[in-house]
């Protein structure tokens, strides 16, 4: 709980942050939206294989220098894996994310963005056939990991992004002795709407 609040505190502070540097650039003013898009999930371990599954949320884009930016993002995103093999198992994760992306403006319409990004745990089971197991306690409810993409928008509203999510931090919250980690990864690409 402490771990949400803190992402929850991250978050107001960024957009609170965004209202006073937005006074201050005044050509350049914080810009909401809203975006969505495909995620490819994995897991690190070598009997998984890509996930597809979905994200979306909204974002601030606040200019902090004349080609720098932060965007702040709240997204629902759904992660997990499936397994290789005969059977059909699947792990279906559903996180909350907050990414925190600093972008640079390579082009006037094309960025370049990296940072870290802060999951909170929602719901996590494990679908094999038609049975679900509900599987969340089995699971740490905090992921960390770092983002690296790139967008473009076509006009001054609508865009398109693409971006890897590397997961830092082992999910499992008890891995037996001598097993190898495993860790979120999400190759996700999406549209994007500016107010």
């Amino acid at each position: 709980m402490k771990k949400i609040l803190f992402g929850l505190a991250l978050v107001a502070g960024t957009f609170s942050f965004a209202q006073k540097t937005s006074s201050n650039t005044a050509s350049s003013p914080v810009r909401f939206g809203l975006k969505a898009g495909l995620n490819l999930s994995s897991f690190t371990d070598s009997d998984s294989k890509s996930k597809a599954g979905f994200y979306g949320g909204v974002f601030a884009n606040i200019p902090v220098a004349q080609d720098f930016s932060v965007q702040p993002e709240v997204l629902y995103s759904g992660m997990g894996a499936k397994y290789k093999g005969n059977t059909d198992l699947k792990a279906n994760l559903d996180y909350i994310a907050v990414p925190v992306m600093f972008q640079y403006n390579a082009l006037p319409n094309l960025y370049l963005e990296a940072g870290p990004q802060f999951g909170f745990l929602v719901s996590a089971k494990a679908k094999y056939n038609s049975s679900s197991v509900d599987i969340k306690d089995g699971l740490k409810t905090f992921d960390f990991g770092l983002g690296l993409g790139a967008g473009y928008y076509f006009t001054q509203n609508i865009g398109v992004n693409v971006r890897y999510v590397a997961g830092l931090t082992d999910i499992n919250k008890d891995k037996p002795s001598g097993a190898d980690s495993t860790k979120n990864g999400a190759f996700q690409i999406g549209l994007a709407y500016k107010f």
